[in-house]
């Protein structure tokens, strides 16, 4: 075990332990699946909510989309529900396979391969499910 790895071990169970004397029932929390939480958004609803409600003629849902997986990549594609919640969002806002792949790819630069690669295997898993169920 690396020493992060260590020191990364003993803040989960210090956090285990203050959440116990908070309150022993949320020993037992665990966080749901973000998928299952919020479905995919049909591309009409993402438009109003992202884009053309707040700032009409700003950008559309597909680029929000797009810079919002870029960050999730950048940062090292560690939250992976986070990840495919997105590329379905894109899928649904109109986005091609090809473009999120790119906007993954570009994302090596700064959020290193193993990122990169990371994120294009969510990516493909939800593009593979997206196909399988057209």
């Amino acid at each position: 075990m690396t020493d992060f790895s260590k020191v990364f071990q003993t803040m989960i169970e210090q956090s285990q332990e203050m959440a116990r004397a908070m309150n022993p029932a949320l020993e037992q929390f665990r966080f749901p699946d973000f998928g299952a939480l919020m479905p995919t958004m049909p591309k009409e609803a993402m438009e109003m909510s992202f884009g053309n409600t707040f700032n009409p003629g700003g950008l559309d849902a597909k680029t929000r989309l797009f810079v919002t997986l870029a960050a999730l990549v950048a940062q090292g594609a560690q939250f992976e529900q986070q990840i495919t919640l997105t590329v379905r969002h894109a899928l649904e806002a109109g986005a091609s396979a090809q473009e999120i792949a790119e906007v993954i790819g570009q994302m090596s630069v700064f959020g290193g391969v193993p990122a990169m690669t990371k994120a294009m295997h969510l990516a493909q898993a939800v593009i593979a499910g997206t196909e399988e169920g057209k």
